[in-house]
């Protein structure tokens, strides 16, 4: 098989290594990539974004699967433009796409299909919204209704902070045509969880949870970021409870969009947030993670592509899914000031040293490599992902890693994990 894998952050560098452990592939493109996936296969200077470049290159090298790694090119139909190419791409329809791209769009289908989540409004007017927190009260929870890289949701402990946050998105346009429109829900309380299924339109086969670590600070201090790192399995949603989340969660769903004839094909993700009263979705998103991809592929234990064309091909019930039992944790090296403005061009070494330890794989998320130098390119740099017997025994082997890698103005948290070990 040739793959072309759509996307350049750690989540594309995790999709890379492990397709390359499939004895049925044979070559791998990266659009764009970045410096860990040039080592994976050959880079490709194509914008995730440019959904005609992508479907002329995968025609013109006869591309037998497509794997888009972020949202946006699903959410803008690569999917619809791959079928009506006749190239397989493993991922949902732009319509599908929507519970991502539309959090307005994911509560509608919640609704219909009945899936516990928060009570919420829909507004496009921000005085209607304000109005609309100052009768509900704070806490509460205000989000963009479009893609915004994962920075677009603000849980306001007071209403002047949920004004302010109302007034960043609709009238200041922080998230540009993003803030459109908002989502205002109730503040939920309880620990998140995330739930990944591959999913082939019919049957839902589940990963085994996982846990992120949105905030930037230790603790879960400081402003949302795109995650500083994650865990695998993740004790708040343990193994017995995950066909109770499939069949109040991930099954109705697929059979609300199934019963649309728009059939979800590929990663359906489930944001939970597991209460007194039960779990509640709090977002889907509708591919991996990024960085619970990296933990979550370290333990995969089958063939990737195989997977994959199984859901594109209809044919998910007939095929394993094979886990590891090991624990992962994968702990995110960013650059110093990430999410707001932060320097770039900082030279990276140690990754030998780092990968020399049993159970360690650093995957490069905003990296460049060229004359054999990689330097940093982003806000969130690496993803130094171990394995251990358990959390406690990733997490030592995880920190060991990191403590290898060398990089200037590089700044990670030291608690990834926490909750867990709580």
């Amino acid at each position: 098989m040739r793959i072309l894998i759509v996307g350049n952050g750690g989540r594309e560098h995790a999709l890379a290594w492990k397709l390359r452990q499939s004895p049925t592939v044979d070559e791998i493109f990266i659009a764009p990539g970045n410096g860990g996936t040039a080592l994976e296969g050959t880079n490709v200077p194509i914008a995730v974004d440019d959904i005609p470049a992508l479907v002329a290159f995968a025609k013109e090298q006869k591309i037998d699967l497509v794997v888009p790694g972020p949202e946006l090119p699903l959410v803008l139909g690569i999917r619809d433009a791959l079928d009506t190419a006749g190239i397989p791409c493993f991922g949902p329809n732009a319509y599908a796409a929507q519970l991502e791209g539309s959090k307005a769009f994911a509560k509608r289908i919640m609704q219909e299909a009945k899936v516990p989540t928060a009570a919420f409004g829909v507004f496009d007017s921000f005085e209607e919204a304000r109005d609309y927190v100052l009768k509900i009260g704070a806490p509460i929870v205000v989000k963009a209704d479009g893609l915004a890289a994962g920075k677009g949701v603000v849980v306001a402990q007071s209403t002047d902070e949920a004004i302010a946050a109302l007034k960043e998105i609709m009238v200041d346009h922080a998230f540009g045509s993003s803030g459109n429109h908002v989502v205002v829900e109730e503040c939920l309380i309880g620990e998140e969880a995330s739930f990944i299924c591959f999913c082939d339109g019919t049957t839902v086969k589940p990963l085994p949870s996982s846990q992120d670590h949105k905030a930037v600070g230790e603790g879960d201090t400081g402003p949302n970021t795109g995650g500083m790192g994650a865990y695998s399995p993740a004790p708040v949603l343990p193994a017995e409870r995950y066909d109770e989340i499939i069949d109040l969660v991930m099954k109705p769903v697929c059979e609300t969009l199934g019963k649309q004839d728009r059939p979800f094909v590929g990663i359906l993700y489930a944001g939970l947030m597991m209460t007194a009263k039960g779990p509640y979705v709090l977002e889907f998103n509708v591919r991996f993670g990024d960085p619970e991809c990296q933990p979550l592929l370290m333990r995969f234990d089958s063939d990737l592509a195989e997977v994959m064309m199984a859901c594109v091909q209809g044919r998910l019930a007939e095929t394993p899914l094979n886990i590891k039992q090991e624990t992962t944790l994968g702990v995110v090296i960013a650059a110093d000031g990430y999410p707001n403005t932060y320097p770039k061009g900082m030279e990276i070494s140690g990754f030998a040293e780092a990968e020399a330890i049993e159970g360690v794989k650093v995957f490069q998320a905003g990296t460049s490599l060229a004359n054999g130098v990689t330097r940093s390119t982003g806000g969130r740099v690496l993803c130094v992902t171990a394995l251990g017997s358990d959390l406690a025994a990733a997490q030592k082997r995880a920190y060991e890693g990191v403590d290898k890698i060398k990089m200037d103005k590089a700044y990670c948290r030291r608690d990834i994990g926490f909750k867990g070990l709580r």
